[in-house]
């Protein structure tokens, strides 16, 4: 063991680093705040700030793992702490996240059974690459340690590091849905899944519905025994929407142990994306998308990424059909599509975005104007400050994944637009349905669902506009990034 190893008293496992990894003019090697001042990762690594020694763990990909070891480095910016990395070969990133964790694993959580491949699915690499974690973290972990671990693709963890270091705190967050325990049992290992899950002490999902899923299954599939339930948080809206849930499991009871279970959904930066709004580039960006695209137009935007769960298709479909209605709106509206491809070569990806793609050629093609054409299409990463230009331009935000954990593009684009009008237009089926009280929500399954709700948007006047935008506003506001992160780490270390 290293000597340095077995002091950390706080650790976080989560896949991704906490820095991107450069080089310099050089060639040596750099570590490169990412670009977003939002999201988790600066979040997480701000958890660090008080505590000496922490250590985050994630992978790096190698040629080949013989006689490598974990990598394991001080950092010193903006607080010490130590990245360790775990090598994992080509082979078995491939095997552990794009096929095991998005081939089997991706649809069934997003309720998407038809998509859901078993076949090649190799369980004992999953098994061996969320060991492997377990073991790095139960040897950086001092006596009675805290160790957060994050997301599906470390399922199995909880139950490795509980049968090496039972005197650890362990605590978990779901990053994604969880779904219906019908839906859920389809996977050939539910059990060890759940059985892992119940190895800690807290385990955190964005909404209730996701926690109350959870613990139906834990209930259903192994027997734990669910503790009363209380009525939700004040914010999270209660009733009226798919995914509304009245009362919450505070606990479960399984193998001697009690598990807290918590609604936790993640928070925005709301005062760093006003920073970023108030900037010179920002504002000169936001000025040539107003000359560019906007003029005496209606802007709308919508943001995600190439895949199947996130509705681009629906929503395309819902456009064309509202150009085919409405020939006044012809040369009035611009649909900005952001919708980033995906990176893994992944067949039905590749399928879903050239879907994306002659949607969007056929649309333009039958509906453009010699000085107009209806859809922005671009799959290229927008970098974040570029994002926060649009929003401050959009007139109406678009988004309507068939289903979501979560949703941050909606609160980002509230934050954006706080005290300036502006329309989110929100699927039900979203985490972040049931917390923004004022969207228009819709349900991408049904046309005219969809239909009314973009065309209510496109018409709302700017007074509704405000009242909503303000409820929203004050929602995010009350709610960040940091909020999340503490009041999970209070109620596990308190």
């Amino acid at each position: 063991m290293n000597s340095n190893e077995g002091n950390s008293n706080f650790i976080i496992l989560y896949h991704r680093t906490p820095f991107d990894e450069g080089k310099d003019k050089e060639g040596r090697r750099v570590w490169i705040d990412q670009k977003s001042p939002n999201g988790i990762i600066p979040t997480l690594r701000n958890l660090f700030r008080n505590r000496e020694g922490a250590t985050w763990i994630a992978w790096r990909e190698v040629e080949s793992i013989q006689d490598e070891q974990d990598e394991r480095i001080r950092l010193e910016n903006p607080y010490p702490f130590i990245l360790r990395r775990i090598p994992l070969e080509k082979e078995e990133v491939n095997s552990f996240y794009h096929v095991t964790s998005k081939e089997s694993f991706w649809p069934i959580l997003h309720t998407f059974p038809t998509y859901f491949d078993v076949n090649n699915a190799d369980w004992s690499i999953f098994e061996e690459v969320n060991k492997r974690f377990a073991y790095a973290a139960c040897a950086e972990a001092a006596e009675g340690a805290t160790i957060w671990v994050h997301d599906y693709n470390l399922w199995l963890a909880p139950s490795f590091i509980r049968k090496k270091r039972p005197d650890i705190k362990i605590a978990f967050f779901h990053h994604t849905p969880f779904p219906g325990n019908d839906v859920f049992a389809i996977l050939p290992w539910r059990r060890q899944i759940i059985e892992s899950l119940l190895c800690c002490d807290l385990i955190g999902f964005h909404i209730p519905r996701y926690t109350e899923n959870f613990a139906r299954a834990a209930s259903c599939l192994v027997g734990a025994k669910k503790g009363h339930k209380i009525p939700v948080d004040k914010k999270f809206i209660a009733v009226g929407s798919a995914l509304t849930e009245p009362k919450v499991t505070q606990w479960l009871e399984h193998a001697g142990r009690k598990i807290k279970l918590i609604s936790s959904p993640v928070g925005t930066s709301p005062d760093l994306i006003r920073k970023l709004i108030a900037q010179e580039s920002i504002k000169d960006h936001a000025d040539e998308i107003h000359k560019g695209t906007k003029k005496h137009r209606k802007l709308i935007v919508s943001a995600s990424r190439v895949d199947y769960t996130k509705g681009n298709e629906e929503l395309l479909l819902s456009f064309e059909r509202i150009l085919e209605k409405r020939k006044d709106l012809h040369g009035k509206v611009v649909l900005m599509l952001a919708c980033v491809s995906a990176a893994s070569g992944m067949r039905i990806y590749e399928d879903t975005q050239r879907s994306i793609e002659e949607m969007s050629g056929r649309i333009n093609g039958r509906f453009s104007l010699i000085d107009w054409v209806p859809i922005r299409f671009s799959t290229r990463r927008i970098p974040y400050d570029e994002m926060i230009a649009w929003f401050t331009e959009a007139d109406i935000c678009w988004i309507t994944p068939l289903r979501d954990g979560l949703n941050l593009v909606a609160k980002e684009y509230v934050a954006a637009r706080k005290n300036r009008g502006g329309v989110l237009v929100l699927s039900e089926f979203t985490g972040a349905s049931v917390l923004l009280d004022g969207a228009i929500l819709t349900n991408p399954y049904s046309h005219k669902r969809m239909d009314d709700a973009i065309e209510a948007a496109i018409s709302m006047p700017i007074n509704e506009q405000s009242t909503r935008m303000q409820s929203m506003a004050k929602a995010v506001d009350s709610y960040t990034v940091e909020d999340w992160a503490e009041e999970q780490i209070k109620i596990l270390e308190g």
